[in-house]
């Protein structure tokens, strides 16, 4: 099937748009969110095994793909930015097993990524002149630990 990008409804036509249609999601926005969050991994990310999957609980198509070869499974959310996500949903998402990223999807299709993690996460120590004594302070921690 060619696909006409010219063409207004190119989405529609999109074989990966209707295999996502037929997973049978209730919400419309939530599916198109997920098809450019989709389109956006594949063409212009060059992501690696991407797929979509039916989360039943939530009633979401969730995204599953690998950054690059050889790197691990993620699990991505895609949501339209007037939708909430609740605490549930997301940890429902993050028991699933894979690392996730919440993707917002702007009506203008601007696309906005976050990675959400299962607690706190320990960041890099700051860059600045204090750099050497923050970085020391951080072995101290690690090494009592």
């Amino acid at each position: 099937m060619e696909l006409s990008k010219e063409s207004p409804n190119w989405i529609l036509q999109h074989p990966v748009y209707h295999l996502m249609k037929n997973l049978n999601v209730e919400d419309s926005a939530q599916v198109h969110a997920a098809f450019l969050v989709y389109m956006d991994l594949t063409e212009v990310r060059n992501w690696k095994e991407v797929s979509c999957v039916k989360n039943d609980a939530l009633q979401l198509v969730l995204l599953e793909g690998k950054e690059k070869e050889g790197s691990s499974m993620q699990t991505v959310l895609p949501l339209p930015v007037h939708q909430s996500v609740s605490h549930r949903s997301i940890r429902h998402v993050l028991d699933r097993g894979f690392p996730m990223l919440l993707c917002a999807v702007a009506s203008d299709s601007t696309l906005v990524y976050q990675r959400l993690t299962d607690g706190l996460v320990t960041p890099d120590p700051p860059v600045g002149p204090f750099q050497d004594v923050g970085r020391r302070q951080h072995r101290k921690r690690r090494q009592q630990h």
